[in-house]
Protein backbone atom coordinates (compact mmCIF):
# COMPACT_ATOMS: atom_id res chain seq x y z
CA UNK A 1 0.00 0.00 0.00
CA UNK A 2 1.96 3.46 -0.80
CA UNK A 3 0.35 5.99 1.05
CA UNK A 4 1.89 10.00 0.92
CA UNK A 5 4.89 10.89 2.70
CA UNK A 6 2.61 13.20 4.80
CA UNK A 7 0.67 10.12 5.97
CA UNK A 8 3.88 8.35 6.93
CA UNK A 9 6.40 8.27 9.90
CA UNK A 10 9.12 5.94 10.31
CA UNK A 11 10.83 4.24 12.97
CA UNK A 12 13.66 2.08 13.69
CA UNK A 13 13.37 -0.02 17.07
CA UNK A 14 16.73 -2.25 18.40
CA UNK A 15 16.33 -4.32 21.00
CA UNK A 16 19.65 -5.69 23.13
CA UNK A 17 19.95 -7.74 26.02
CA UNK A 18 22.72 -7.67 28.94
CA UNK A 19 23.89 -10.31 31.66
CA UNK A 20 24.04 -9.27 35.06
CA UNK A 21 25.19 -10.60 38.29
CA UNK A 22 22.89 -11.62 40.83
CA UNK A 23 22.75 -12.60 44.25
CA UNK A 24 23.93 -16.10 44.96
CA UNK A 25 26.30 -15.96 41.69
CA UNK A 26 22.69 -15.88 39.45
CA UNK A 27 22.54 -14.69 36.09
CA UNK A 28 19.86 -12.22 34.99
CA UNK A 29 19.36 -11.22 32.08
CA UNK A 30 17.73 -7.70 31.28
CA UNK A 31 16.93 -6.22 27.96
CA UNK A 32 17.54 -2.62 26.81
CA UNK A 33 16.22 -0.64 23.86
CA UNK A 34 16.22 1.92 21.12
CA UNK A 35 13.86 4.13 19.12
CA UNK A 36 14.73 6.51 16.20
CA UNK A 37 12.66 8.63 14.32
CA UNK A 38 14.24 7.86 10.66
CA UNK A 39 13.28 11.69 9.28
CA UNK A 40 13.83 13.54 12.51
CA UNK A 41 16.76 11.57 13.92
CA UNK A 42 15.37 12.10 17.44
CA UNK A 43 16.08 9.06 19.70
CA UNK A 44 15.30 7.25 22.77
CA UNK A 45 16.85 4.38 25.10
CA UNK A 46 14.49 2.86 27.20
CA UNK A 47 13.97 0.07 29.66
CA UNK A 48 10.08 -0.71 29.11
CA UNK A 49 7.97 -1.05 26.31
CA UNK A 50 5.67 1.48 27.20
CA UNK A 51 7.84 3.92 26.43
CA UNK A 52 7.93 2.96 22.47
CA UNK A 53 4.38 4.09 22.05
CA UNK A 54 5.28 7.17 24.68
CA UNK A 55 7.83 7.72 21.84
CA UNK A 56 5.28 7.33 18.71
CA UNK A 57 2.20 9.02 20.08
CA UNK A 58 2.95 12.69 19.63
CA UNK A 59 3.66 11.84 15.71
CA UNK A 60 0.88 10.26 15.65
CA UNK A 61 -1.24 13.27 17.00
CA UNK A 62 0.70 15.44 14.18
CA UNK A 63 -0.64 13.00 11.93
CA UNK A 64 -4.53 13.43 13.31
CA UNK A 65 -4.92 10.16 15.36
CA UNK A 66 -6.47 11.24 18.70
CA UNK A 67 -4.55 10.44 21.29
CA UNK A 68 -6.35 9.89 25.20
CA UNK A 69 -6.18 11.74 27.93
CA UNK A 70 -4.39 9.30 29.87
CA UNK A 71 -1.70 9.37 27.47
CA UNK A 72 -1.63 13.36 27.77
CA UNK A 73 -0.87 13.20 31.40
CA UNK A 74 1.77 10.72 31.33
CA UNK A 75 3.90 11.87 28.22
CA UNK A 76 3.30 15.05 30.14
CA UNK A 77 4.50 13.58 33.23
CA UNK A 78 7.41 12.26 31.47
CA UNK A 79 8.88 15.10 29.64
CA UNK A 80 8.67 16.94 32.64
CA UNK A 81 11.51 14.71 34.71
CA UNK A 82 13.62 14.58 31.30
CA UNK A 83 13.80 18.51 32.75
CA UNK A 84 14.25 18.03 35.96
CA UNK A 85 17.10 15.77 35.27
Amino acid sequence: MDLPESQVESFIVKLWTETASGGGGAQRVKWHGQITHVSGGTRCYFKDLDEIKLFIEPYLAEMGVQVGGRWRLRHWLRRLSIHLD
